[in-house]
């Protein structure tokens, strides 16, 4: 009887599924304030941003077409357990030369022609798009921002520091330039955790796929050589630090896990003809050549983060009595205290006076003035693109709560809402008040407008806000 049951625990096992007999390392997700909507709503955005900022090979050129099929065949290796429906993993491939590679939240992914002309092998690359699928997979992007206990953690300016994050100097360069992100942008490191991680699922989604895990330290070693005698340094190791024992702890790995025979071999002869296509072409620019002939800003757009050494002060000025118009772009126009300064792009810009914008906890966060800006309003409802503005923003400030109901008004000649937020701030550890205003523009983004002034200073900045809202013209 013994025997009979040790023969059918065997054959069991034999018909266990792949996955099952080789998971690894057991990974956990990292806490997050955000939703998967949330991280959706970011990756869009910004991969819409990331397509007007650089030069992105045509569609469906050999070269894309290729770069698509190996971010399909790794996407379909993901766990059951980190699947996420809603992501939209999306492949590009950036003509510059910078060895190179990015992903956003919810899945769009941004490969350097740099990246494919350095890799030695289709495994190598893969490699590299497996531990960026990873890092979308496991949510890092918004986990990091999670980490950031700041106020005004507004999700356009969360956008462009996950953004500048991956980025990290390379397009970091056309960020700051072009001022197109929104405000809070910051340049940054995934954690040691986070790449041990992301190295950790990298392999196991590649040996899953059909790929030798072992490919994503050699990458790791080609890129050092390949860019150690560059003046920048190896473009994607500096966002993405080496968390100790990297190629130790791969190794291990691999050696834990069975790859996937069925998945079918590299395509070693596609991979070639891709990279002698793209050697045939002209040379492309470096990413700090295109951040110089991107567009310039206006002057009025002369910071997209805070001045270095700003900090926020016990003692700040009230309102000027005075104010200038500000204008942004073709999309609104404000008149503002003549005493505050202006952050930020376009899309979202901050007003504060001096004292009252500064560095907390690694974050650029203001405590007196405003933003304004434009957000993906997510519903044709104003009341609902407004609970999901204010949603977002709670995410990063959970010491505020929503006081009474929405009021009605007008802006701009158009139908408005307007809501009260309040809340001790951890900034200036008095309480705050937080007002926000929200419309629809022609086109069906949201426009919005969030004054925030401690609740004991807030009567001599109500003169100020009002002015603001009086002389909102929307285009």
């Amino acid at each position: 009887m013994d025997q009979i049951k040790h023969s059918l625990i065997s054959l069991a096992l034999l018909l266990m599924p792949f996955s099952v007999l080789a998971q690894g390392t057991r990974i956990e997700m990292p806490k997050n304030k955000y939703s998967i909507d949330q991280d959706v709503q970011l990756g869009r955005e910004g991969a819409a941003e990331v397509k007007r900022q650089l030069p992105i090979l045509p569609e469906n050129s050999e070269s894309d077409r290729y770069v698509e099929g190996v971010g399909r065949r790794l996407v379909a290796a993901i766990p059951a357990q980190f699947q996420q429906p809603k992501f939209n993993y999306t492949f590009d491939v950036v003509n510059a030369r910078d060895i190179n590679a990015f992903a956003l939240p919810g899945g769009p992914m941004f490969v350097n022609r740099g990246m494919i002309e350095a890799a030695n092998t289709e495994g190598e690359m893969a490699g590299v798009m497996a531990h960026e699928i990873s890092h979308v997979v496991l949510r890092h992007g918004t986990a990091n921002a999670s980490k950031q206990q700041s106020a005004k953690a507004q999700l356009p300016a969360i956008g462009g520091a996950i953004l500048g994050a991956i980025i990290g100097g390379g397009l970091g360069g056309v960020v700051a330039q072009t001022g197109q992100l929104g405000s809070g942008i910051f340049i940054t490191k995934y954690s040691r955790e986070y790449e041990t991680q992301a190295d950790i699922m990298g392999a196991q989604i590649m040996a899953r796929a059909g790929y030798d895990p072992r490919d994503l330290a050699n990458m790791f070693r080609t890129i050092e050589k390949e860019s150690g005698g560059s003046s920048g340094g190896p473009e994607w190791l500096s966002t993405h630090p080496n968390p100790g024992n990297r190629y130790e702890k791969i190794e291990r790995e691999a050696a834990a896990l069975r790859i996937n025979k069925s998945a079918g071999p590299p395509n070693s002869a596609e991979f070639s003809r891709v990279q002698a296509a793209l050697r045939r072409m002209p040379p492309a620019q470096t990413m700090s050549e295109i951040a110089q002939r991107a567009p310039q800003r206006s002057p009025q757009q002369e910071q997209s983060s805070y001045p270095s050494g700003s900090r926020i002060e016990e003692r700040v000025d009230y309102p000027s009595t005075s104010y200038r118009a500000y204008t942004s772009g073709n999309l609104f126009r404000v008149n503002i205290p003549s005493n505050w300064q202006q952050f930020g792009s376009q899309d979202s810009v901050t007003f504060a006076p001096r004292g009252g914008y500064g560095d907390y906890q690694g974050q650029n966060v203001f405590t007196h003035g405003a933003v304004a800006g434009v957000a993906n309003a997510g519903s044709t409802n104003l009341q609902q693109a407004t609970d999901r503005y204010i949603d977002s923003l709670l995410q990063g400030n959970g010491y505020l709560q929503q006081q009474g109901q929405y009021r009605s008004g007008n802006i701009s000649g158009r139908r408005a809402l307007s809501a009260t937020l309040a809340g001790r701030s951890p900034v200036t550890g008095r309480n705050e008040i937080v007002e926000i205003y929200t419309t629809f523009l022609r086109n069906g983004s949201l426009f919005y407008l969030v004054n925030v002034a401690p609740q004991n200073e807030y009567r001599n900045y109500q003169p100020a806000f009002r002015e603001m809202v009086r002389s909102i013209q929307l285009n």
